[in-house]
């Protein structure tokens, strides 16, 4: 006869699987825009990056009914809206922020308009077919483990390898060593025979492609379908993620996962239904978007790259 599991256990082990979940989508965008900005570009595009790798990996994933096809959809997606954004701001020196902005507001609108012809729908697509989860047996009984990573998408467990990936990237391949010149000393870099602008261009559409990875979580691994501007302002927390984690990988790991059990601890208030903490449960549902007020304002000390947001200009030889 089996024994019963404490209900405490249980409710441990979802709140662990459900941190994990919602942190996905905002590790996977703040590395990108790690990246991005440690480049010296800033990337305020990647809540419309997101969005628009969400809409992209729902699309092919309906039509072709293969999941792993609408991801790579995804990824790309993001990536082409970030070469838009490289251009804008590499290749022309135009202003990011702006440049930023108008990503977000072409993402917003053009899924929109898309979700009616595609789906005809004004809200949600249909169900498209999702990534299967992995499930461990061997744990599948153990107490908070087995409710915890019993049964888990595969990219939540790929979130963990692009972070080792990227650590590695950053900081331990030429191609790095560039990004992060590019970011604090543009000019010695260029001195040393390297282009800045093919570095930086490089780096902006990592971001994107990371961004589009992580939106794609949202529609056909997380949920299954698409929803008008389904990302909800995470790409803006991710930036938040990006800012408390000091732009490096770990650091963006661990601040997704914080603001991930945020949210994952709205869904444990929910699932409990208990009227006492049915009161506190919006003002749990604003602390994300708080604290991303509060990040950046600057209160936390970090420390950006020296040259983030300053377009670089050649000097032309005398």
């Amino acid at each position: 006869m089996m024994q019963a599991i404490d209900p405490n256990l249980l409710l441990l082990g979802w709140l662990i699987r459900s941190t994990l979940e919602m942190s996905t989508p905002l590790v996977l965008a703040a590395l990108g825009g790690m990246f991005s900005e440690k480049s010296g570009i800033v990337n305020i595009g990647l809540e419309g990056m997101m969005l628009m790798g969400a809409f992209t990996a729902a699309a092919v994933s309906w039509y072709t009914g293969n999941p792993w096809l609408g991801l790579l959809g995804g990824i790309a997606s993001g990536g082409l809206l970030a070469v838009v954004h490289a251009v804008a701001c590499v290749t022309f020196k135009g202003n990011q922020i702006v440049s930023g902005t108008g990503v977000i507001l072409f993402a917003s609108g053009f899924t929109t308009v898309m979700l009616k012809v595609v789906w005809n729908a004004q809200g949600a697509s249909d169900p498209v077919t999702k990534i299967p989860d992995v499930y461990i047996n061997p744990i599948k009984d153990v107490p908070i483990l087995g409710t915890a990573f019993g049964q888990m998408s595969p990219i939540v467990y790929l979130m963990f390898v692009m972070v080792a990936l990227s650590y590695y990237v950053l900081y331990r391949t030429p191609f790095g060593l560039r990004v992060r010149a590019s970011g604090e000393d543009p000019s010695t870099l260029d001195t040393a025979g390297v282009n800045v602008d093919h570095v930086r261009f490089v780096a902006v559409v990592i971001s994107g492609c990371l961004a589009g990875f992580g939106g794609s979580y949202l529609s056909i691994s997380f949920l299954g379908f698409f929803g008008k501007l389904m990302t909800g302002g995470q790409g803006f927390i991710a930036l938040a993620a990006l800012i408390f984690g000091n732009w490096t990988p770990i650091g963006c790991l661990l601040a997704g996962v914080f603001f991930g059990f945020l949210n994952g601890f709205q869904n444990t208030i929910q699932i409990l239904n208990v009227p006492e903490l049915q009161l506190y449960l919006n003002f749990v549902k604003m602390l994300p978007y708080v604290l991303v007020v509060v990040a950046l304002a600057g209160i936390r000390k970090s420390i950006p790259p020296k040259a983030v947001g300053t377009a670089y200009e050649k000097e032309a030889k005398a």
